[in-house]
């Protein structure tokens, strides 16, 4: 078999630059693509040759698949790589490539269409002898959901990755759950079924990583654990999984291999189950995911197999080299997914431009990132922007170095999940392997340092000092201009600068003795703790946290405040798009009553009304783009009689 000369990449950020590495490491030419928001992005800068697709909306540049085929067709691509999320599981996609002659690495069309409808896939699955999860689909959604009794988890049925999953515990607001899921399944999809499944408490997620050929061949490559999971989206997966024995990994990889045979699967692909944590042995079909997973490195990393290597491999016709005896786990790895989003402010999305990066390497250290010095996040694409990935002898040693690469981790100017993770991987559940699904919303409070630690203000105060200093003439520095506080007859008093950290009320902080400051870093002494900080601008880092300090001037903030005040005013909690506007100025609302949606990397946030009054203010429509605290409506107060 001839491997491809010219493949496009049909995908954005970590995941076009992870393909393109195995593509150069292969000697095969990479094209990548982009909107304009991504002109100058990485995955731009390290292919062989770029296109431009359209403007930055998805739909009208990574979603295009007639811009995708001409792209290649200009470049002389013979393959298409898809990534993962846009078109990759878009079995009409799959189509358009072979009629346009480019091969589709990734399974057939009808693999991709029946594995891609979870209703049909189980049903498959089921008829292939794989245990699957009690559930119903539309049109009898609501009923069969009432019948299974709370709780119940309603998914879409044209998609994953959490996009559209609502768990429901309440059957009292049903209705209104199956409606929000509706309209996150339409726009990450474009098809609104549903389908409905018991929620089986305190379950584990574990799924397969499966290989097939096109000469008939099928393996599968271990598990992976998934269980730390927000809003059903996974933020740590490791390999291999502290719950399953020999023979339930036998078990299960047996079942993944007739689910991947029952659909005629051809490429990498995963098989999720869910698990119950008291009874392994009782495993459920959930979905196959029919392309590559976004935590493939550990799978990779204990096998020795590079999976994208193999996906072209198998794309260009050849036989899998190796059978199912030839495969071992050697040793333990763990990734950590970095997202663009706030903890501090409930994990809503956040964005900015990375002002200062440093991404962890080193012995068994391993980023996977889309990121340089200067790019720009904004609020069309998904939030996550890199990925840290371990291998170690142990899952304790995994573990350590994790945290460690986790504290090295610094990209000041958007606030990451970072130093979150990093905590979490030090709870006891997680290190002692007790995993569920749910442990991290459980804990996710106690992981979130509250407030801002006196050292970051220290260090705040250090930077405005530093900056106050003069520059010496001559030789010569002229003592009135040092900023030490010097009075005529007196002690010095030492400067206070009045501060705030973004979305926080303003202080005063000062700068403690012996306090050193560089161009990039900052080093304050606490309590007779000394704490280094990496900086940039106006952003301090430590730990994998940041925080956005600014000066604070009193006097211009109360002569140029907000337009409103107080708890009357709704703000944007994110930069991110307004799609659904349910009052208008006048209306009479409830406590509590929802009354505009806004939506930023495909997840929606509910403006509700702080307290019961009338909409005196509504400043803005469905598509309306807003930025962070930007004045959404004023509610004004009902008077009581």
């Amino acid at each position: 078999m001839t491997m491809f000369d010219t493949v496009l990449v049909a995908n954005r950020g970590e995941i076009a630059v992870r393909v393109i590495r195995t593509l150069r490491a292969m000697g095969v030419r990479s094209v990548a693509v982009y909107s304009d928001a991504d002109a100058d992005a990485r995955h731009v800068r390290e292919a062989d040759t770029a296109v431009r697709l359209g403007p930055p909306p998805a739909a009208e540049s990574y979603l295009s698949v007639p811009a995708l085929i001409e792209a290649a067709r200009r470049t002389g691509a013979q393959a298409v790589h898809p990534g993962y999320g846009f078109l990759a599981e878009n079995a009409g996609f799959a189509a358009a490539c072979a009629e346009a002659g480019l091969v589709f690495i990734g399974p057939p069309a009808s693999a991709i269409s029946l594995m891609g409808d979870k209703i049909r896939a189980k049903e498959t699955v089921k008829a292939a002898g794989v245990p699957v999860v009690p559930g119903a689909a539309d049109p009898e959604l609501e009923a069969a959901a009432r019948e299974l009794g709370a709780p119940v988890l309603l998914k879409p049925s044209a998609g994953g990755g959490g996009k559209g999953m609502r768990l429901v515990r309440d059957l009292s607001v049903l209705e209104e759950e199956i409606a929000a899921a509706r309209r996150e399944a339409r726009s990450s999809f474009g098809d609104d079924t549903l389908l409905v499944e018991r929620w089986i408490d305190r379950p584990r997620h574990i799924e397969i990583q499966v290989l097939a050929d096109a000469h008939g061949n099928v393996v599968h490559l271990g598990e992976r654990e998934c269980s730390l999971q927000r809003r059903h989206q996974k933020v740590v997966e490791e390999a291999p999984s502290v719950l399953l024995t020999p023979e339930i990994r036998e078990s299960m990889g047996a079942a993944a291999v007739e689910a991947a045979r029952s659909c005629g699967y051809v490429g990498a692909g995963t098989v999720e189950f869910i698990v119950p944590g008291g009874d392994p042995s009782s495993y459920y079909f959930m979905e196959m995911n029919t392309r590559l997973q976004v935590e493939h490195p550990v799978t990779e990393l204990v096998t020795g197999v590079d999976l994208v290597e193999w996906q072209l491999r198998v794309a260009a016709g050849e036989e899998l080299s190796f059978g199912q005896s030839d495969v071992t786990l050697d040793g333990w790895a763990i990734e950590a997914r970095i997202c663009a989003e706030d903890p501090a402010r409930g994990f809503l999305p956040s964005g900015g431009t990375v002002l200062a990066l440093n991404e962890p390497a080193g012995d068994g250290v391993r980023t996977d990132s889309g990121l340089s010095q200067g790019t720009e996040v904004g609020s069309l694409y998904d939030p996550m922007l890199s990925k840290v990935i371990v291998h170690a002898p142990t899952r304790e040693a995994a573990l350590r170095k994790l945290r460690a690469a986790l504290a090295d981790t610094v990209t000041l100017g958007v606030p990451t999940n970072a130093g979150f993770l990093r905590r979490l991987l030090a709870h006891p559940d997680v290190v002692s392997g007790e995993l569920d699904t749910g442990l991290v919303e459980r804990e996710a409070e106690n992981l979130v340092p509250r407030g801002v630690p006196d050292e970051v203000y220290a260090a705040a105060a250090a930077v405005r000092l530093a900056e106050l200093a003069p520059e010496p003439r001559d030789g010569w520095t002229d003592p009135f201009s040092v900023p030490n506080g010097w009075r005529l007859g007196g002690r010095p008093m030492p400067l206070a600068f009045p501060v705030r950290v973004s979305g926080l009320e303003p202080t005063t902080a000062q700068a403690p003795e012996g306090a050193r400051v560089t161009a990039t870093d900052v080093t304050v002494t606490v309590d007779g703790i000394s704490h280094r900080f990496h900086r940039a601008g106006t952003w301090l880092g430590r730990d994998g946290d940041s925080w956005h300090v600014l000066d604070h001037d009193p006097v211009a903030a109360a002569l140029s405040g907000a337009r409103h005040g107080g708890a009357d005013t709704l703000a944007a909690p994110m930069p991110g798009t307004v799609t659904v506007v349910k009052v208008a100025v006048g209306d009479e609302v409830e406590a509590g009553q929802s009354l505009l949606v806004v939506e930023a990397m495909k997840m929606e946030h509910v403006i509700s009304a702080p307290h019961a009054g009338t909409v005196t203010e509504l400043d803005v429509t469905p598509g309306t783009t807003v930025a962070m605290d930007q004045v959404l409506a004023v509610v004004a107060p009902r008077e009581e009689a």
